[in-house]
């Protein structure tokens, strides 16, 4: 189910007599019109972490859309696209499965209208839901190519189990590629040799899956990161990117399902981000920021980073 917007969620600091060279996030958002606005980034909230409960981890992300929009609030405003906030999706009757098809379908529909969706979580299970709705808007519009897929995260989230939940998305989309004859083009960067089974390796090599290790991930080691992101994006028509906070390390990202032991440092990770973003142009349709768990949180510093890297991946430069 869409919530309308919250826009008294959207308020702070008003520096007086600067016009726009003193904007914040709150003087810029407007209200998401479903019948369609001038093209901008459409902030879109999953108000959700059934995924995370079936998947036996700490809930919680449900709140964390409104909790980073707080936050996103009074940043300052650099950019010159217009931005909406368009709503909170939630599930009702923990109906995970409807969910995932009700986002697709608003995914598609603001892809449609030229938006670039930026879907804040809620937790990781919004990833098939966010690339559903790409596929499909790119078949109805006649686009062909593989979609890459990349994820920052600690885990393959390739699990294989009875219902959906934050450990099968990608899995999810492996299926539904092979239901399409479409290439599953999927890189995970981030990988936690400790948080993931032998069998999840096995599962990962088997479909293909391109990945870096925690440890591989380190600014001396760029040129070979930068060459192996380029190889990948490569054929693509289009790209797909999602962020799992809990590839940052726990001192930097605390509120989060499952803490990382060591993580990829931010400034690797903001780095990253710019290349794919100058790699991918136009190519990079939209992006996600999941599993962020207020409750868990220290200081706000996780929303900080959540909303740090919003403006990381909106930028016009």
């Amino acid at each position: 189910m869409l919530e309308q917007a919250t826009m008294s969620l959207w308020q702070g600091r008003v520096d007086e007599g600067l016009a726009h060279s003193a904007r914040r996030w709150h003087q810029q958002v407007l209200p998401g019109d479903p019948n369609g606005q001038a093209a901008g980034v459409a902030l879109l909230g999953l108000a959700c972490d059934e995924g995370v409960r079936r998947n036996q981890g700490r809930v919680g992300a449900a709140v964390g859309p409104d909790a980073i929009r707080r936050v996103l609030s009074n940043q300052a405003w650099h950019e010159q696209t217009s931005v909406y906030d368009v709503g909170n999706l939630r599930s009702e009757q923990n109906d995970l499965e409807a969910l995932q098809l009700e986002q697709a379908a608003l995914v598609e529909k603001l892809l449609a209208q030229g938006h670039f969706p930026l879907l804040l979580g809620g937790g990781h299970e919004i990833a098939y839901g966010s690339f559903l709705g790409l596929v499909r808007h790119l078949i109805s519009s006649g686009e062909d190519g593989p979609v890459g897929i990349i994820n920052f995260d600690a885990h393959f989230d390739l699990r294989r189990a009875d219902a959906p939940n934050s450990g099968t998305p990608f899995l999810q989309m492996a299926d539904a590629c092979q239901r399409e004859g479409i290439p599953f083009h999927y890189c995970c960067l981030g990988i936690s040799e400790l948080s993931n089974t032998r069998a999840l390796f096995d599962q990962a090599d088997q479909l293909d899956v391109r990945y870096l290790r925690d440890s591989e991930l380190n600014s001396w080691q760029f040129p070979q990161i930068e060459q192996a992101l380029s190889e990948f994006m490569a054929p693509c028509r289009a790209v797909y990117l999602s962020i799992d906070l809990d590839v940052l390390p726990a001192a930097t990202a605390p509120g989060v399902s499952a803490p990382a032991a060591c993580g990829i440092e931010l400034p690797v990770l903001e780095h990253l981000l710019a290349f794919i973003r100058t790699q991918a142009q136009e190519r990079l349709r939209l992006a996600d920021i999941v599993e962020y768990n207020p409750d868990y949180d220290i200081d706000g510093r996780t929303a900080k980073v959540a909303a740090r890297l919003c403006h990381q991946l909106i930028r016009g430069d």
